[in-house]
């Protein structure tokens, strides 16, 4: 199984009312990064069996943009694993169900993410430091053996990525 973990793209700053919060959306730099990266994982012409989101309305705008950008047309299920509160051991739960799937997003939010990430690569502990800023997003192989990372794409190399794929694009010309 192919895993790809994604923390939800920017949302302004954090609420101090837990529901306001719960409610919190992304805003125009976010959707922004969703989209971008959405294109970026069509580039490389990736395909989801099934995207899991957190039930917060930031991370499910951010698994709705991408899911869409990326082709995805099923439904995005929701999984209270993946929702700040979520621990380790409901993380692995959530996996164990997804275990027929080969294509796997899930999207949540820090610290979690960032915690199951590093616990999948270093199971025995460790010192290890792997982050996700906003809009992140990481992909790790679980096939045989221990979880591997392939790749880790920051916001901003997605952005420059697009912005010098469109610099380099040929301009259109009329044919008239």
């Amino acid at each position: 199984m192919n895993l790809y973990l994604l923390r939800h793209g920017s949302a302004g700053q954090r609420k101090s009312d837990p529901i306001a919060d719960y409610k919190r959306p992304l805003d125009k730099e976010g959707k922004q990064q969703c989209i971008l990266l959405g294109g970026v994982l069509t580039s490389l012409r990736l395909q989801f069996d099934v995207v899991l989101s957190s039930p917060l309305k930031r991370a499910l705008q951010t698994a709705a943009l991408v899911g869409t950008e990326a082709g995805f047309e099923k439904k995005i299920q929701l999984s209270q694993a993946l929702a700040p509160t979520g621990t380790w051991q409901d993380f692995q739960r959530l996996l164990e169900s997804v275990a027929g799937a080969e294509e796997v997003l899930l999207v949540g939010h820090s610290p979690n993410q960032p915690e199951f990430l590093n616990r999948l690569l270093y199971p025995a502990g460790g010192n290890s430091a792997l982050r996700l800023r906003k809009g992140a997003i990481a992909m790790i192989n679980l096939d045989r053996g221990p979880a591997k990372l392939q790749w880790l794409l920051d916001p901003r190399i997605v952005r420059a990525v697009q912005s010098n794929t469109a610099k380099r694009s040929r301009a259109k010309t009329s044919r008239k």
